[in-house]
This record gives C-alpha cells, sequence and structure tokens, in this order.
C-alpha cells in the first residue's frame, strides 16, 4: 500500500509538473511572438519613413492603407499597402514585395513608387542571404539599395532594367549577382502591379465608363 501511495503521489507530482511546464512554455512562446511581431512592425515603420520622410507628408502613412490580394507579388494572400499623402492627394504608395529567387530563400522587401511611376526607394526587411556578399542589400552594409531612388521601369521592353551583367543599369556584388538579380525582378514586379491598379492604388476617382473596381482587394 505504501509503494502504491508512493506511485501515486509520484505520478501526480510529475503531473503537475507537466502542466506548469507546458504552460510555462505556451505563455513564453505567446510573449515571443508578441515581441517578434512587434519588433518587425518596428523595423516596417522605420523603414516606410526612410523612403518617405514624415517631414513631406502630412497624414500617417501607418494608418492609411489598403489591402490587396497579390500572393506571387507580396507572398501574403492578404498584403497591406501604406499611402503617403500630401494636401489630401497620394503621392506614394509603398507596398510590401517578395523576391522568391534570392541565393538562399525568399528576400522580403517595401517598395516605394511614385505617382509619376518612378520609385521612392527599396528597403529590404528580411532575407538569409550569405553575409559579406548578398547581405550587401542591406542598408547598413553597403548604399547599393539607394540606387533604385528615382528609377524608372519604362515599358516591357525597358532591357536596362536588370542587373549590368545581364545588360543592365544595376550594379551587383562581386562574386554574388543572384540575390541583386532577384531584387531587381522583384521591384519591376511591383512597378507592373502598380501601373495596373495605379487608379485604385491612388485612391483617384473611378472613370465614368468604369465603376466596378475598388482597389481594395485589387488581384
Amino acid at each position: 500500500m505504501e509503494m502504491l501511495t508512493a506511485i501515486r503521489n509520484s505520478a501526480a507530482g510529475l503531473g503537475i509538473f507537466a502542466v506548469v511546464t507546458a504552460g510555462a512554455i505556451a505563455l513564453t512562446q505567446i510573449s515571443t511572438e508578441q515581441r517578434i511581431a512587434d519588433n518587425i512592425e518596428a523595423q516596417q515603420a522605420k523603414a516606410l519613413y526612410e523612403i518617405v520622410p514624415s517631414s513631406s507628408i502630412d497624414n500617417d502613412m501607418l494608418n492609411d492603407t489598403l489591402i490587396i490580394n497579390k500572393p506571387e507579388l507580396t507572398g501574403m494572400n492578404e498584403a497591406t499597402v501604406f499611402r503617403a499623402r500630401r494636401n489630401g492627394q497620394v503621392r506614394t504608395v509603398i507596398m510590401p514585395v517578395v523576391a522568391p529567387d534570392g541565393y538562399t530563400g525568399a528576400i522580403s522587401l517595401i517598395v516605394g513608387i511614385n505617382r509619376d511611376e518612378s520609385l521612392a526607394g527599396v528597403r529590404v526587411l528580411a532575407h538569409k542571404e550569405t553575409p559579406g556578399l548578398g547581405d550587401k542589400v542591406e542598408l547598413k552594409k553597403s548604399d547599393w539599395i539607394l540606387s533604385f531612388n528615382g528609377q524608372q521601369y519604362d515599358s516591357e521592353n525597358d532591357t536596362q532594367w536588370a542587373v549590368k551583367k545581364d545588360g543592365g543599369r544595376f550594379d551587383q556584388f562581386t562574386g554574388a549577382t543572384i540575390t541583386p538579380r532577384a531584387i531587381v525582378n522583384a521591384t519591376k514586379a511591383a512597378v507592373r502591379y502598380f501601373r495596373e491598379h495605379k487608379t485604385a492604388l491612388l485612391d483617384d476617382p473611378q472613370p465614368q465608363d468604369n465603376q466596378t473596381a475598388t482597389g481594395t482587394g485589387a488581384e
């Protein structure tokens, strides 16, 4: 009987320990996930205002948004586009974009496009590219990403919209061409999407003969 009681007590103790441990792990995971989400949001906000300084606009970009459905462009079923206004008019939109073909995986970035279809800027938010080579896409590692500022993608026949190794105007890195090529191509895809959905993204009045497009949920 004493042995049976001891076994029961041990089992009960182990059960309580398991419940407490599982609870502690769950709480840690929840708090860690929230902290990661907060860090990503803070990083994104910082990058947004690097592309469009708050002093140049008169709205809160973080609260002037719309949702687009273009997973092949953004890597998400629903992605948030941010809009920068001046005197009430949208001057720049900043959209999340994914370059799926980086050297070591997908590269997450944001692309800012002005009303006139020129680029306001590009920033990389997350990547797993090789340190010392592909990681030069980060602004803190090099100023390569600034080469997009003011650039325009003229048309589908714009052969200059490529890295120099492919006959284009964008530099590649010594020993690393795949990473910059992926970002150049992803940025081009963002400009093409902007061009196709410009009216909705800029919140402009719809043409009288086309009242069905809404922008929210644009594909």
